[in-house]
């Protein structure tokens, strides 16, 4: 008994040039997000002489990310977990509305693959030139062509590592460090890794990734429903399809339609006249008109060669096109669909709508309502509390200071005004001011007392309250511990 492999060996797709609306919106989103990811990291954004200037930085080696005008502290990955939430409900909505148009339009993989087969076409020439040139044998001219097209795409591969490792350190500094072999080490490794997966799966896997790599054609099908636009086949117009315009139908050519006007259903031909081109355009290598698949990233290319052969044979357009398979019933019956926003608008998307505005204006009024100044307190336990000679009982804590601004601050420490408490802050002056650095945290050594005669120094726990105010902006922050008296 024989049976089919589990991995069949790769059959290389050479898609052929295509031009449309859906291809030239492609080019456009393929311009936009390379020239963010390329240009992003030389960007400057002036923050004072004590921060770094980079507009987008994942500062690592200080524990920040600095985006524009925003800094995040570590303490402060609410913010990035609020984003990642924000982009798969994003994703959710998008699936849900329009099907895998992540997939077809913005997805790294599709933008580099569709980068490389670009340099593809204009080295080794369209599709029939490319499929000739494969399958020739090896000599002279087509060892030329694929060492020109692989040094091409190793140079777009090195440039897309590099971009990468821009994003976390002083971008101008970096690349004069890797131009003299002064970089750290980790930083061409990096760049080799990136490199190399950007050459392999671009270059040379492409559609495996999509298949059996990514995990989202598996899971796209739980966010789509009957309701969703996305790229289908009108079969019920296009069948039976055949070459020629003999016997073609004006209309609808279905079965029902052709017994209803006393034609041969068999002779009258659908729209379809089977040119291929629909196939022969597609990066995944399917035909479309076998219906809904799973290698399909709703890239809409077949719509716009679909669209161009219509035009040309004198045909509607929209054999191939987004469409929703709820409205197929009606069109069948030669209906007009749905308007699109009652596809787009409807409980599921409006849920996923909801949710992601409402973090998204969670994060923003959490941004700024966010003080440049913070303070931590950590009561220190051992010892839990200090007897003085006079019988006073003192606790000590290590505050920590945070100064969020651009620049060097002077922060005062208090506790709350009717307290008896005494507080003394090590190392500060009369008024216990505390200096803190831009951008930095200060570890701060504070002693408060309690007098025998307080009830707090014998008191087991009492609340307390310590405040610190920026003496330049009068902004404050308090934090909330507790005072340990002696046990009777």
């Amino acid at each position: 008994m024989s049976t089919s492999p589990l991995y069949a060996p790769r059959e290389p797709i050479f898609p052929r040039r295509v031009t449309g609306a859906f291809r030239r919106l492609k080019w456009w989103i393929m311009a936009l997000t390379l020239g963010i990811y390329y240009l992003t990291p030389w960007i400057r954004w002036d923050r004072g002489p004590a921060l770094p200037d980079q507009a987008v930085l994942v500062d690592l080696a200080h524990r920040r990310f600095y985006f524009f005008w925003i800094e995040i502290w570590p303490h402060e990955f609410y913010f990035v977990a609020g984003l990642l939430i924000m982009a798969g409900l994003g994703l959710f909505l998008f699936t849900s509305a329009l099907g895998r148009v992540w997939c077809g339009y913005t997805c790294p993989q599709t933008v580099w693959t569709d980068l490389f087969i670009l340099v593809e076409r204009w080295i080794e020439g369209d599709r029939n030139a490319r499929v000739r040139l494969h399958h020739a044998k090896w000599s002279v001219h087509k060892a030329w062509l694929r060492g020109v097209k692989w040094t091409v795409w190793l140079g777009i591969a090195l440039a897309t590592g590099g971009a990468w490792v821009f994003y976390f350190t002083d971008a101008p500094t970096l690349l004069g460090n890797l131009l003299t072999g002064s970089a750290h080490t980790a930083a061409y490794i990096t760049i080799a890794i990136l490199t190399a997966t950007t050459f392999v799966f671009g270059g040379f896997m492409r559609e495996q990734v999509c298949i059996y790599m990514c995990p989202w054609p598996r899971i796209q099908s739980a966010m789509m429903d009957p309701d969703t636009l996305t790229v289908a086949y009108r079969d019920w117009r296009g069948e039976p399809r055949g070459k020629g315009k003999a016997n073609r139908s004006s209309g609808v050519p279905d079965l029902a339609h052709a017994l209803h006007n006393g034609t041969d259903p068999v002779a009258t031909k659908g729209d379809c006249i089977d040119c291929m081109a629909c196939v022969n355009v597609c990066p995944m290598g399917i035909d479309i008109r076998d219906g809904q698949q799973m290698e399909c990233i709703t890239c809409a290319l077949c719509i716009d060669a679909c669209d161009d052969v219509m035009d040309r044979i004198g045909k509607p357009r929209g054999l191939i096109d987004y469409m929703a398979l709820s409205d197929e019933p009606a069109e069948r019956a030669g209906k007009p669909p749905r308007p699109i926003w009652q596809h787009i608008l409807r409980t599921r998307t409006i849920i996923y709508t909801v949710m992601w505005a409402a973090i998204g204006v969670g994060l923003v009024y959490a941004l700024f309502i966010r003080s440049e100044i913070e303070l931590t307190v950590s009561p220190v336990r051992n010892p839990t509390y200090v007897v003085q000679s006079d019988g006073a009982v003192r606790n000590i804590y290590d505050v920590r200071l945070r100064n969020k601004s651009g620049d060097v601050r002077q922060f005062n420490l208090s506790l709350t005004a009717d307290t008896p408490l005494q507080i003394d802050v090590e190392g500060a002056d009369a008024a216990l001011n505390v200096t803190v650095p831009a951008d930095t945290t200060v570890m701060q050594r504070v002693y408060v007392t309690a007098n025998p005669s307080d009830p707090a120094a014998t008191t087991h726990s009492t609340s307390l309250r310590l405040w610190v105010e920026d003496m330049t902006t009068q902004s404050r922050a308090s934090s909330a511990t507790t005072f340990n008296g002696r046990v009777q």
